[in-house]
Order: structure tokens, then sequence, then C-alpha cells
């Protein structure tokens, strides 16, 4: 069953929709993958399997969810997840159990998608690569001599390495969009107040963290924003629900773009070096060739 992991989450809920592919068999085979190729990637801190098949058992074809038995994995920081430990990437705080799902990931839950571990991130995310003295390095998918990005570099080398299909993360700063970036995986940070950050963490930043996912296609991507999208009881930021959902945008026939302005700056006045800077002009060139 292993080719099943090589499918979309999208494609991968329709097999068990229709009854293609049993929701036991898809997570059985993402455990397998885990099994058999975290031990170099170490992307996961936290495993919970039996629990994930008694969750699978209960999914029968015909199910209507759009994540109906799609194997995921949560980042190891923030968000409360009912039954798992979060660590924040940390020793200091032990292994702290919450008694409840935070909004976003209950939405993804209730969804169909079913939870099999936590991934790693560095400690309380406070670096843009994934390493800390508890867990150790997650190493990228692509080779071992690259970093894979943070802090949701756990969940981006999952989705990598394919051992899930959608993986839960997070970003203030580029914490989705950089392990993204080194992980050749689709990652997006939501407008503030797109997905709630309620219960535990609603004023967090003022609201400028968001949770999202990390995925293999932009239409799984979207699927997962519009599980997780809302205003949830007691939010200081959101946003209306818009009138066209994110899967059915993706799924139009695509309009030549039309043009905007892009900045091609250095933040802060940061050195940078040769190789990133080049690729950063080569992009805005790119752009610009497009009628940006």
């Amino acid at each position: 069953m292993n080719e099943a992991l090589e499918h979309s989450a999208v494609e991968q809920a329709e097999l068990v929709r229709s009854g293609a592919l049993s929701a036991r068999e898809l997570v059985d085979a993402s455990l397998r993958r885990i099994e058999q190729s975290d031990g170099f990637v170490n992307a996961f801190v936290t495993l919970c399997p039996e629990r994930a098949l008694a969750e699978a058992d209960a999914i029968i074809p015909g199910d209507p969810r759009p994540l109906c038995g799609v194997p995921i994995a949560l980042k190891d920081l923030l968000s409360a997840t009912a039954g798992l430990p979060t660590t924040h990437g940390s020793a200091a705080f032990g292994d702290w159990v919450a008694e409840h799902d935070t909004t976003h990931i209950r939405r993804l839950r209730d969804a169909g998608a079913i939870v099999v571990g936590k991934t790693n991130t560095p400690e309380l995310g406070l670096r843009p690569v994934t390493e800390n003295q508890r867990y150790g390095i997650t190493r990228n998918p692509w080779s071992s001599g690259l970093a894979a990005g943070g802090s949701s570099g756990g969940s981006a080398a999952a989705v990598a390495a394919g051992m899930v299909g959608l993986a839960d993360a997070s970003d203030l700063g580029g914490s989705i969009r950089i392990p993204a970036s080194c992980c050749g995986v689709v990652g997006l940070k939501p407008s503030r107040g797109r997905v709630s950050i309620g219960p535990d963490f609603g004023l967090i930043g003022l609201g400028m963290p968001s949770d999202g996912v990390l995925a293999r296609t932009v239409l799984d991507a979207a699927t997962a924003l519009d599980a997780m999208a809302g205003y949830e009881h007691g939010d200081h930021h959101f946003l209306p629900t818009p009138s066209v959902s994110y899967g059915a945008v993706t799924r139009r026939a695509p309009a030549p773009p039309t043009p905007v302005r892009v900045a091609h700056s250095a933040p802060l006045g940061v050195p940078i070096e040769a190789e990133p800077l080049a690729a950063a002009g080569r992009a805005a060139e790119a752009l610009a060739d497009l009628g940006h």
C-alpha cells in the first residue's frame, strides 16, 4: 500500500471515499513509511499508532468529508493536542498533555483527517532550522547535508518524505514558508484572523502568528485551509468567510496574471551571501519578464 502515499491528500481521501482503499490501509501505510524513513529524517517526536488505527477503523466508504482517512502530522509547538504531548521542542515543559484540541486541529480532525503523530521543531520555535537538544536534528529528506528549515521543519520533512500527505504548521516570520522552500513542498501563511489560534493563544504575537499546513499540492493546501478557516468564539482577530472556497478557486482554469508591484530588497540591511542574493535577483528578473 506504500504507493497510496504517492497520491495527494485529496486523492487519498477520494480513494477511501470510493472504497478503493480503506482508511486503515492508508494509515498503516503511513506508519510503515515513518518506521522505514524517520530513522534518517527525524521528523517525528511522538507517534500515536493505536489511536490512529482505531480512528481509521471508524471511517467507511462514502464518507463525504474532504480529508476522510488522510493521515496527517501535527507540529509540536503551541497547538494543544488532546491526548498527545506538546513539548515545544524543549525539555523545560516536560510532557504536557492537553485535554482538548486547538481549534484548527479540531477542524482538521472533523474534516476526516487522522493524526499519526507530532513533528520536530526548534526549541520554542525560535530558529529557522529544526534542531534542539531534546530531539536532535531534522534532516532534509532530499539530502542529509541540507537543512529542513524551520520552525515547521519536521512537518515539511514528513511531507517531503511521503510519510504523510498533509502536516500542520505555523508561521510568524517564515516558519511555514522557509521549510516549504527548503523541502520542496507547498506552504502558505494564512492572513491574520483567517484561522483561529484559540482557545489557548488568542493574544500571542498580537495575532500575527498563523496556523496553516504543508502539503505536496496547492489543492491539498487549499482544501485544508477551507477546513481550518473560520471564526471561533473569543477570537480577537477574524476575517469574513470568502464567497468562494479556496479549493474551488484552485480548481479554476488559470487566468493571465494581473501585473503587480514587487519589492526586491535586503531587509534591515543584513549582509546576504552571494548565492541567495543572486537567486533573489533571478526571481525578480523572472517576475519582471512576466510583466510585474
